[in-house]
């Protein structure tokens, strides 16, 4: 996937559109643009946070690392997101406390962090913004925990590949069962054999390359 060349003004009005004027324009005026590459890291544990972050393009995905460098998936940024641990590390500047990469190449839109409280005094919409995305990380925390204490691995990778069918707007999840794995804190022959389970239950096609998701979903431009 290319990277998008639009300017920082296109992709704000066509991404926030919910910001009120005055604000787009600030940003417009003082936002930065940073081009990732795919499994490019965006942010390390221990890093200090310079600048807030707005996804453009692209997924980022967000994950807590282990004593031994394994991987424990939170969840997904997608375009229109902010990274709400950009905003609390780089406001308060303390470390961060998780990882994030790029699942594929990604835009994203920097606001350095001196910004912060003059945003949050002076722009509603940018008040309200910062809020909800507290509250919507804060419940994908919550599911995280839920899938963890609540669900089996069978249910956990059914609701795994729907969100991601859903969010990637495609039936076809190109993801190793290795990746899977990772993401899930289970082992490649688990994630194998659940998956082949759900191919004779009729829920997806097994292929070389990628997995075809066949349960009905309303997608986005399909």
């Amino acid at each position: 996937m290319e990277s998008t060349t639009q300017p920082v003004s296109e992709l704000i009005n066509d991404l926030f559109p919910q910001f009120e004027p005055a604000l787009r324009h600030f940003l417009i005026e003082n936002a930065g643009i940073r081009h990732i590459k795919a499994d490019e890291q965006v942010m390390k544990t221990g890093q200090y946070m310079k600048a807030t972050v707005l996804i453009a393009q692209g997924r980022i995905k967000l994950y807590r690392e282990g004593r031994e460098g394994e991987e424990f998936f939170m969840y997904y940024l997608e375009p229109g997101n902010a990274c709400a641990l950009s905003m609390v590390c780089a406001t308060k500047q303390q470390t961060s406390q998780i990882s994030a990469k790029a699942v594929d190449d990604a835009v994203l839109i920097t606001i350095p962090v001196e910004l912060m409280d003059d945003m949050m005094k002076l722009y509603k919409t940018w008040y309200y913004f910062v809020l909800e995305t507290y509250r919507s990380r804060f419940e994908e925390l919550l599911t995280v925990i839920d899938d963890v204490a609540f669900r089996s691995m069978d249910e956990r990778l059914l609701v795994y590949l729907r969100k991601h069918s859903r969010q990637t707007n495609n039936r076809e999840i190109r993801l190793s069962h290795s990746e899977i794995a990772t993401d899930l804190n289970s082992s490649r022959e688990v994630i194998s054999r659940l998956l082949k389970k759900m191919e004779q239950r009729g829920l997806v096609t097994l292929n070389r390359n990628y997995i075809e998701w066949l349960e009905k979903i309303t997608y986005l431009n399909k």
